[in-house]
């Protein structure tokens, strides 16, 4: 960042705008563009790398112990199994009662949705 002494006596700087512009605004879309989506090993195809998709409270939370053990004792492809069973069941009752009390479907996505923030809060998705 250049820096310079004005004629008021002021130090200037090459910077205007503010944190938030200039993270979200232009250079974020300049950034963005010079990184390379694939990258190639070797000779052969271009890879793609694949996005890491992490729970931001991973190893927070009251029950984020317990669902790590578990994971360990059962191994990682079991564990994702029966995961993926426990939150259909639950998206199942949801959805019954939000068929019990005349909630719309914006409404019941509005409850998954806070079902999942829950679940992230207490640990469960750790």
């Amino acid at each position: 960042m250049a820096t310079s002494l004005s004629a008021t006596g002021c130090v200037g700087t090459s910077f205007y705008g503010s944190w938030g512009t200039s993270i979200v605004g232009e250079d974020y879309t300049m950034l963005a563009k010079s990184v390379p989506s694939q990258v190639r090993m070797g000779r052969g195809k271009p890879v793609r790398l694949q996005p890491m998709m992490k729970n931001v409270n991973e190893g927070k939370g009251i029950f984020a112990p317990l669902v790590v053990i578990t994971r360990n004792i059962v191994g990682k492809k079991r564990f994702n199994q029966l995961r993926g069973k426990a939150i259909a069941l639950h998206s199942q009752v949801i959805t019954e009662f939000c068929k019990s009390i005349g909630a719309d479907g914006k409404q019941r996505q509005g409850l998954i949705r806070l079902a999942k923030k829950n679940g992230e809060w207490l640990g469960f998705l750790a």
